[in-house]
């Protein structure tokens, strides 16, 4: 689900992190795609999940598994990860990639332009972090995980254990939205469809151009590039530079 899954009534801090290469995409551009959108009335139209139901996906996670508890992060985890983090190691996650293929039409969208959203689709290599949910705070941290990322029955099903590889040793890790399905999933788009969505998207949770310039930030501070990415946020900056000055 979005960076910030659990609904509420408090708009997004906006955050900028600071980038060690210079970005086509620039902080100010960033803000010009950002307006005022209410919470919508409807409560996002999820079925909400119950404590008991929520106690059960976490006792069906835990099941079998030993050790530190790693999440795989790649999107909005790594910039916001809204659980206790331990340790953090660069990783990849082989046989996946990142797309922008979740259409969002509330949080960093809306009905008349639908917003995008990272998830993982098979296929290729993804570089991302591993976080260790702080040790002593698993339950917690899994708990928290899941109301962010899966709000609604609708969502079941989007969680589950990935390989990833960090520094020679293969890590057992969470990860959300992996090999998504349903109606709300849009694969396929062409890059300058995405950067033109991202562009012009906004929601009551910010813009697409924050996320987008929020994830490449902070893989930037860890060293991380990936190529799609880079070339979509520098799409995104000349789309903006095309609305001319600004009044």
């Amino acid at each position: 689900m979005p960076d910030s899954c659990q609904p509420t009534r408090t708009p997004a801090r906006r955050v900028f992190h600071p980038v060690t290469r210079p970005m086509s995409l620039t902080p100010e551009q960033v803000a010009r795609t950002r307006r005022e959108v209410p919470v919508p009335e409807d409560d996002l139209g999820f079925t909400p999940l119950t404590d008991a139901e929520y106690a059960a996906m976490i006792a069906g996670l835990l099941q079998g598994h030993e050790g530190p508890l790693w999440v795989f992060a790649y999107g909005s985890l790594i910039w916001n990860p809204g659980f206790p983090v331990g340790r953090i190691r660069k990783a990849v996650a082989h046989g996946w990639h990142r797309s922008f293929c979740l259409e969002l039409t509330s949080w960093r969208g809306s009905p008349e332009i639908p917003g995008l959203m990272l998830a993982l689709e098979r296929g290729g290599s993804t570089t991302g972090l591993l976080m260790e949910i702080a040790p002593g705070q698993e339950a917690e941290g899994l708990e928290a995980l899941l109301r962010r990322e899966m709000p609604g029955r609708e969502h079941a099903g989007m969680a589950r254990w990935i390989k990833a590889r960090s520094d020679g040793d293969d890590i057992r890790a969470l990860t959300f939205w992996a090999g998504p399905k349903g109606p709300f999933v849009t694969s396929g788009l062409p890059p300058e469809t995405v950067a033109w969505r991202l562009a012009h998207a906004c929601g009551h949770a910010g813009s697409g151009a924050e996320y987008l310039y929020s994830t490449v930030a902070k893989l930037d501070e860890y060293g991380l590039r990936d190529r799609n990415l880079w070339h979509l946020q520098h799409l995104v900056a000349e789309e903006v530079a095309r609305w001319g000055e600004p009044e």
